[in-house]
């Protein structure tokens, strides 16, 4: 096992007690992660989508972690999940942020939310990895506010008819199907649907290549012309689909989370390296004390993210036991927040410090740590930017009546 994924899982089996079932998916993921490398890399350095990711995800159970057992998945705990994703997380962002929308927002949307009807009808291929999932959202005129989407929808006979676009959506156009959020036509209810990538009327307008980072991840622009969808195909209640909405930013700020775990020891395990072989000035540039004092922030970085990520995680598993408590509702929304917050801004530090460590290299992709730089400058945007969690960490201090957003 990797050593550093090691570690992680000594640490957090010093809190909480993990299985031999649980063990053996993790090496399995541990597995999994050595086949990602190269592929990775080489779809990083062309800058294109890694195609080869799904299929060795598939190959060893990944997308099946948090599904429930009855559906075909492992019903594993988010420990687990959390732990697998902090793995994917040292090989940079791309194949970790796939996984979070398919895993931690989209599996979880559907089984949280879903009808009987949708469950059966969708968790098996999820866990398979046959039916990948975009979580549909962002619009370009609605991000930390999503009342301000445009994309609506209307009665239509026995359904509902969508109109609109979204954008910046992961997995937007290599999805299989889509959880989508509309407004009403008289603009104050919004309503979660599940939209078959194949519906008439549904197209990718335009693939995001001019993304700063993030190369191996799939981002769109798609539009809804006149797309028909069942009232079936409601996830929750008709009306309250930004209760669907505020789950799925809770699971997926503990997916990010735990991903930029994995950015920070992979910047902490390249600079240990770049220390011990470059040379200059007569030794090694780790005898030299300010490359010492870059490791030594790093190490101090992973642990102080370790520690709120797994509190939001352990949170978490405490709210999914009981559901409809809402005071372990609001310790898992808040932890997550801090989670995500703490998290992503360590381990952009940590990839910058990375490439400081690697000097002139360090500032190429073919270097092991510009992809982590590149990579981390998104964990503070997506799931919720720093500016709203820190909104949400302030106001959960202040009290509801100085909260800054409804």
């Amino acid at each position: 096992m990797n050593e550093l994924f090691e570690e992680d899982v000594k640490y957090a089996s010093s809190f909480v007690k993990l299985s031999e079932e649980e063990l053996k998916v993790l090496e399995e993921a541990d597995s999994a992660a050595e086949e990602f490398v190269m592929p990775e890399y080489e779809h990083y350095m062309n800058h294109e989508f890694d195609t080869e990711a799904v299929p060795i995800a598939k190959k060893h159970g990944l997308f099946g972690i948090p599904v429930p057992a009855e559906y075909g998945g492992l019903g594993l705990r988010p420990i687990i999940h959390s732990l697998v994703q902090m793995r994917l997380g040292q090989l940079g962002l791309g194949f970790a942020t796939l996984y979070d929308v398919q895993t931690f927002i989209a599996a979880n949307i559907i089984s949280r939310w879903g009808s009987e009807e949708q469950k059966l009808k969708h968790l098996k291929s999820m866990a398979s990895g046959n039916s990948i999932f975009s979580f549909c959202l962002t619009e370009p005129e609605a991000g930390s506010d999503p009342s301000m989407m445009s994309t609506t929808y209307a009665k239509d006979g026995s359904g509902f008819t969508i109109n609109g676009t979204k954008y910046l959506i992961t997995n937007g156009s290599i999805c299989d199907h889509m959880i989508l959020f509309a407004k009403s036509e008289n603009g104050k209810e919004i309503t979660s649907f599940i939209i078959n990538s194949k519906s008439d009327g549904f197209s990718v307008e335009a693939g995001l290549k001019e993304k700063i980072g993030l190369f191996t991840s799939d981002t769109a622009m798609l539009n809804f012309e006149n797309v028909h969808v069942e009232k079936d195909d409601i996830i929750g209640t008709e009306g309250k689909g930004l209760h669907v909405a505020y789950s799925a930013l809770l699971n997926g700020r503990l997916g990010i989370g735990s991903a930029c775990i994995g950015v920070i020891e992979a910047s902490l395990s390249a600079s240990l390296k770049r220390a011990k072989e470059r040379v200059q000035h007569g030794k090694e540039i780790g005898k030299h004390q300010l490359i010492q004092q870059h490791i030594s922030a790093m190490r101090q970085n992973l642990e102080m993210a370790r520690w709120p990520v797994l509190k939001a995680v352990i949170e978490k598993e405490a709210y999914d036991k009981k559901p409809q408590d809402e005071g372990l509702l609001k310790n898992a929304d808040i932890y997550s927040a801090l989670a995500k917050r703490i998290a992503s801004r360590l381990a952009f530090e940590s990839a910058d410090r990375a490439v400081q460590v690697h000097g002139g290299f360090g500032y190429s992709l073919m270097s092991p740590v510009g992809q982590l730089f590149l990579d981390s400058r998104v964990a503070r945007i997506y799931e919720g930017t720093d500016e709203i969690q820190d909104l949400k960490i302030a106001s959960d201090i202040l009290g509801p009546e100085y909260s800054a957003y409804k």
